[in-house]
Formats: C-alpha cells, structure tokens, sequence
C-alpha cells in the first residue's frame, strides 16, 4: 500500500460527495487487501475482489466526514451536514462519493468524528448477528468471545442493552475495558480456557478462536447457539446439520451495513445506551502501520485513520 493523488470524484445523480474527516481500518478491509479468506472460499474471494490485487485501487468502507456537494434529485442532505456511514470502497481518502440512498446518516453531535467513523462495522454486524443470527433474548446468558475488538466492544454494549446476561472473553489488559462496557462478567482467557467456567445460552466469536465442537463440550447450555462472526465452510455446513434433530445449534450470516442499523446505533448514543471505542489514531500517511495493527488481532475497539 502506499498514499498517492487520485482525481477527486464528483457525485452522481442521486450521490453526496463527503469530504472524509476519518475512515476506520476495518478486519473486512485487511481481509479484502491480503486475500486473507478462508481456504475453500479463496478463489471466490480473489474472483470478487481482484485477482492479482484489488480491483479498486482506493480501499475503505467506514467513513465519517462532512458533505461537500451533492448531486442531482438528493434530497437528505445538504452541503455542510456532518455524517458518517459506510460504502463498498474508497473511504481511505479525503473524498469519497456514495448513494444518498445507502448506508449514510447524521452524526451525532455528541461524538467526534474518530469516533463516528468506529460505528458502521462493528456496531452493524454485532446488532445483526445478536438480535437476528443469535435471536438473544432477554435474561439469557451470552459470552463474547473477542471482547475488545471492533465488534466485541459493541456486542457487549449491545447485548447488555438487549437484556442479556453478559461475559466477556479478553486478554489480562482489556478487562478493566470490558468490565466498564457493561460485561456483568469477564474471563481473562490468558489463565485458561477463553470459555471461563460458565454455560451459556449463546456464544458469539467475533475473531474466530474457537470451534462448535469445543463450545459444546466447555460452555454451550443443553438448548445454546454458537455464532462464529467469521465462519468458513464447516460452519455453515454444522448450521445446516444442526437444523435437524439437534438442541445444541450453529448459526452463520454474513453482516451488512444498512441506514436502518445505523439510525438505531445512532439513537442509542445520544441516549447514552452505546459508546464508540477507539483503539488508536493514525494520520492516514500511515495507512500501512494502521493496517498491521488490525491484522495484528490485538486491537481495543476501533482503529482510525485521520485526514487533516
């Protein structure tokens, strides 16, 4: 990778053009850069995203900025507005071009930029795979595995705010984190087992450490479901299997930004329900740097890049 001029895009019928104040550097945004899918899905992934580098030049999905033009028939926004959202590609620069009609809505005032730009990935993806993948319901009991990543910090947030019975799975540093985000509990999987001692109706891995076989014999309840963020070949295949005959379940999906989960994210930030967590700032020179922390795994919230 390295940071160059491009010609700066102009919006289309139906666009806005955002002038970026912040883009996060997502794990779908270090995956789609090194090729980096599951092995069966390889050949896929590279017809989807390039083959011999990506497709689009500009890389990015979560963005945070103020609209500088508008195009023809937009109605939503004017020149000026402080948004945030997420598009397919090209986030990772000071323009960037997207459908009025796509996931893009205000910023809340109350948070910053760097900040907004943490939202779109994370926040999305836990509210899909809890509320709709997971269907959490209150009083249960959830464990989140990667706790203090970019979707785990949410998905504590979320679940807590759903009603659940919360434990978080973290290392030794990030458990003060966890904790003040709402976990009623937290194992630090650097003792031990990164499943704790406990049962569960629901475990939710967000970075893909564990397996089906090793939930049901350590932390799955009788009735529980386990939800893997990434899941490959054999764990779509064990939730079509566990469909039939079987109390212990998979569950797979695949997340998608949509303006209806950001408006609710949204709402619940200016209500004081959710808080953006936000690992590291980077100016966007050192996109590189920003890049190998993400693939690195060890990240506490969301990591950001900055265009003055």
């Amino acid at each position: 990778m390295h940071v160059g001029e491009v010609a700066r895009p102009s919006p289309k019928r139906g666009e806005v053009l955002v002038r970026v104040h912040a883009a996060s550097v997502t794990t779908a945004d270090w995956r789609f850069r090194a090729s980096a899918f599951p092995s069966e899905f390889w050949l896929a992934g590279r017809l989807m995203v390039g083959i011999f580098r990506p497709r689009h030049a500009v890389l990015g999905m979560d963005f945070s900025g103020v609209v500088a033009e508008v195009g023809e028939e937009v109605t939503r926004f004017k020149v000026g507005d402080e948004v945030f959202g997420a598009t397919n590609r090209g986030a990772h620069a000071e323009y960037v071009a997207v459908r009025e009609s796509g996931a893009i809505v205000a910023k809340p005032s109350c948070i910053s930029h760097e900040e907004a730009a943490a939202i779109p990935f994370g926040a999305n993806s836990a509210f899909a795979f809890l509320r709709d993948v997971a269907r959490l319901e209150r009083g249960q009991r959830i464990l989140v595995i990667g706790a203090s990543g970019g979707v785990g910090t949410w998905a504590v947030q979320i679940a807590r705010h759903l009603g659940a019975e919360v434990t978080g799975s973290c290392s030794t540093r990030n458990v003060d984190l966890v904790r003040s985000l709402g976990a009623h509990h937290v194992v630090d999987y650097t003792a031990g087992s990164p499943f704790g001692a406990g049962t569960y109706d629901v475990v939710f891995d967000t970075i893909g450490v564990t397996t089906f076989a090793q939930a049901k014999r350590s932390a799955l309840a009788p009735r529980g479901t386990y939800v893997p963020l990434n899941a490959g070949f054999r764990e779509m295949l064990q939730s079509i299997i566990t469909m039939f005959g079987s109390e212990q379940r998979v569950r797979t999906s695949i997340s998608k930004n949509t303006r209806e989960g950001l408006e609710l994210v949204s709402s619940l930030i200016e209500a004081g329900e959710l808080r953006p967590v936000v690992d590291t700032v980077y100016p966007a020179e050192r996109v590189v740097e920003a890049h190998r922390h993400v693939e690195g795994r060890h990240r506490r919230g969301g990591v950001i890049l900055a265009f003055a």
